[in-house]
Parts: structure tokens; C-alpha cells; sequence
């Protein structure tokens, strides 16, 4: 997640996103660089609109929040439907036990 962070300062201050540069910022930052990971940063952003990129990620997370939430609420009515169940088979228990 650093590396993106890197890259993303770079990019508002108006610096070149390259390697030297993603380096230095993860030094600054007081992280020990992983060269490969500098590179695939670097080669993932080639030729990448990031300001695009923030947009549609702005769009993207509430979205991805909604979807949680209906999932969230569907796993929530789930239970419900099966306690009622486990209700009554402890009903059932205290007539025979």
C-alpha cells in the first residue's frame, strides 16, 4: 500500500512517478525499498490517467460499500430466520428433559 501512497504523493505534488523518485519518497517515509516493487509500481502506472483513475475509485467505493451493506443484511436476516428454529427445539428439550 506504501508504493501506491508513493506514487500518489509524486503525482499531486506534480513529480515525475518513476523509480528514483518512488524510492526516495519510501526512504523519506523511513520504508526499506523493494526494487520490484518500485518496478511493477512504475510499469503499472505507464501510460495510466490517474487522475481518471482517483475518479472512477471515488464512484467505485460507495458502491462497493452498498453491496457490503446488502450482504451484511442479508447474512443478519439469515440468522434471524434460523434462531426461531433453535428456539423451538430448545422448547422441545424442556418438555423432556
Amino acid at each position: 500500500m506504501e508504493y501506491i501512497y508513493a506514487g500518489l504523493l509524486l503525482y499531486r505534488a506534480g513529480k515525475q512517478v518513476d523509480e528514483a523518485s518512488v524510492k526516495k519518497v519510501l526512504d523519506a517515509a523511513g520504508i526499506k525499498v523493494d526494487d520490484g516493487r518500485v518496478k511493477a509500481l512504475v510499469a503499472a502506472l505507464d501510460g495510466v490517467n490517474i487522475e481518471e483513475a482517483i475518479k472512477e475509485a471515488a464512484v467505485a467505493a460507495p458502491v462497493a460499500a452498498a453491496v457490503a451493506e446488502v450482504k451484511e443484511t442479508k447474512k443478519e436476516e439469515k440468522k434471524e430466520e434460523a434462531k426461531p428454529a433453535a428456539d423451538a427445539a430448545a422448547g422441545l428439550g424442556a418438555l423432556f428433559g
